[in-house]
């Protein structure tokens, strides 16, 4: 297994989520967005995974549990916001039948987290480099 050939693999997904969340917030798409947002997570944890274990990265998608494998300490503010992003990957894909949680991505709201997804994007890529 080539390791990093793999971590840029995950740290160019990520990129590119990230970048399909904000194309799609000005499509107001914005329950969609936050789902991408959660991709991008997603995929630089896998990223960090993959450097720190020499390993594949596991087919799992919560953020908290993607952060303790990969040995990455959390503060309460950390672990607050990837537990809120890894909701937008659930709430997007498995909407209930009042569509409370696409009710609720207003643009201002959706504008606020995916802010926040991109700190923690700062934050996660910062460990890869």
């Amino acid at each position: 297994m080539n390791v990093e050939k793999l971590r840029d693999f995950w740290l160019e997904e990520a990129a590119e989520a990230l970048q399909v969340a904000w194309h799609l917030f000005e499509k107001e798409d914005y329950s969609y967005a936050l789902f991408f947002g959660h991709l991008s997570g997603e995929k630089l944890l896998k990223a960090i995974y993959v450097v720190r274990k020499a390993d594949q990265a596991p087919y799992i998608h919560n953020l908290i549990r993607l952060a303790e494998i990969a040995n990455i300490p959390l503060n309460e503010v950390q672990r607050d916001r990837l537990i809120k992003i890894t909701a937008f990957n659930l709430e997007s894909r498995y909407p209930d039948e009042r569509r409370s949680f696409r009710n609720k991505c207003t643009e201002d709201f959706t504008r606020m987290e995916l802010k926040q997804v991109e700190e923690i994007f700062k934050w996660l890529k910062s460990m890869l480099q």
